[in-house]
């Protein structure tokens, strides 16, 4: 189905919920791994719980805006109206605060006290990069493309973890 514009046929958008998904899973890891890792270098005492929050918010924020743009970028395009697609576009950004579960979860642990700080960052750092590559592999093989290819889509969101692994270890 298409819908008219006055200056043509504009595709309907048939793969938009996976591609919001698999956009919001790789954005969302990429995301919350950078502000961890940004957040474990304050001058002040470890307080995991009050970087989970930030790292909440800063998800939240970027789902609201991302969603945001994308209905205005839409509403002219194919001319319906800004408010409501504006809420239902933020509302299909929930993969990419889905995304930071892990790192949130790993932050929530450190502040109840089951490990540091410190570990807590080092393993949602390590699994966000490991979920880099299966949102890679998944994207990949949803495109069609051979378990070969799949992979090596995988392996390059695996770059934008170990680039930030790798700041976070420099930066210490």
């Amino acid at each position: 189905m298409a819908h008219s514009t006055g200056r043509g046929m504009v595709p309907a958008r048939r793969g938009e919920p996976l591609q919001r998904l698999l956009f919001g899973g790789v954005y969302g890891t990429v995301l919350s791994s950078a502000l961890a890792a940004a957040l474990d270098h304050d001058s002040g005492a470890p307080d995991s719980g009050y970087d989970a929050l930030w790292i909440l918010v800063a998800v939240v924020a970027s789902a609201a805006a991302h969603g945001y743009a994308h209905a205005i970028a839409h509403r002219t395009a194919d001319g319906r109206e800004a408010a409501l697609e504006a809420v239902r576009s933020v509302l299909t950004e929930w993969p990419l605060v889905a995304a930071a579960v892990p790192t949130l979860a790993a932050l929530v642990g450190a502040s109840a006290g089951w490990w540091s700080e410190e570990g807590g960052i080092n393993a949602a750092l390590a699994v966000n990069t490991v979920a880099l590559f299966g949102w890679g592999l998944w994207a990949g093989r949803t495109a069609g493309q051979s378990w070969a290819t799949a992979c090596r889509v995988g392996a390059v969101d695996v770059l934008l973890g170990l680039f930030i692994v790798v700041v976070n270890v420099v930066s210490h």
